[in-house]
């Protein structure tokens, strides 16, 4: 016998922010990216499990920001509209913006959970102390993260791009960073507790995921990730798209991958409640 997943919303959260980026600006223009790939006549609602997961997704609209580089007060409400979907005992997915987002969210979630495993995928460790002196960078929400609590533990999937200081940082903090040669070396049983995943675009191949600031090859494809996701034990308590920006993409191609990612990601939330 088999259950039926929950029917209880899922919060989709837009975060309109690219001042923190260190390359391109435009990934500000994402969230509505996504949500037209979400709501486009050329798929339907409907994920892999044949759940229609578009409609118990509960659009909440954007945070609003001054989308100023380095901005605490940016990062601050970022934290609020987050902790404002907890309170009301939401599982959440955000859509940005670049991959400073992740921070604030994770103070938020740090509220709730005590306990918290992040799955990240990217094609950096994003764990620069200071870039460019800008300790909000994109290229630092898990330096930040990590000095803050925010998580347990922390797996970082399709890492092609490591510095010498990424792999210091990730040695002090016990961070399991697995290059796409090895990604068949995750073992998701070996996951417990509540898990957030965070996905940056550009984790993906270039030719699978065009729409992104940094094009680094050798990625994962949009496969393998599903493949990830579908692994995770769960519960999957929140998730994050990042890092699509639009002005890069071709033929809306990266921003229905994105769109994908968010279905895929609402169907594991609900099948693992």
């Amino acid at each position: 016998m088999t259950t039926s997943p929950s029917t209880e919303p899922i919060s989709l959260l837009g975060i309109p922010l690219d001042a923190n980026s260190s390359f391109l600006a435009g990934c500000a223009l994402g969230p509505d990216a996504i949500r037209g790939a979400l709501h486009s006549t050329s798929g339907n609602d409907a994920n892999e499990a044949s759940v229609h997961v578009t409609p118990l997704l509960d659009d909440v609209g954007d945070v609003a920001l001054s989308n100023e580089r380095g901005s605490h007060p940016d990062a601050d409400a970022i934290t609020e509209a987050v902790r404002a979907q907890l309170a009301a005992q939401r599982q959440l997915i955000s859509i940005g913006g670049d991959h400073s987002v992740t921070y604030p969210i994770l103070r938020a979630f740090r509220e709730v959970h005590d306990d918290l495993t992040v799955v990240h995928i990217d094609a950096h460790p994003d764990m620069y102390d200071d870039l460019d002196g800008n300790p909000l960078s994109h290229a630092s929400p898990f330096a930040r993260a990590l000095e803050d609590g925010c998580m347990t533990r922390l797996v970082q999937l399709g890492i092609r791009t490591a510095t010498q200081h990424s792999v210091d940082q990730a040695e002090r903090w016990g961070v399991s960073m697995i290059t796409p040669r090895r990604v068949s070396d995750f073992d998701p049983s070996s996951l417990s507790g509540p898990i957030y995943f965070s996905l940056d675009l550009d984790g993906l191949d270039p030719s699978c995921a065009p729409g992104v600031s940094h094009h680094e090859p050798g990625g994962l494809t949009v496969r393998e990730v599903l493949d990830i996701i579908d692994a995770l034990p769960g519960p999957i308590v929140g998730a994050d798209v990042v890092e699509l920006n639009p002005t890069r993409d071709l033929v809306d191609m990266t921003a229905m991958v994105g769109a994908k990612f968010v279905k895929e990601l609402a169907g594991a939330m609900l099948a693992r409640r």
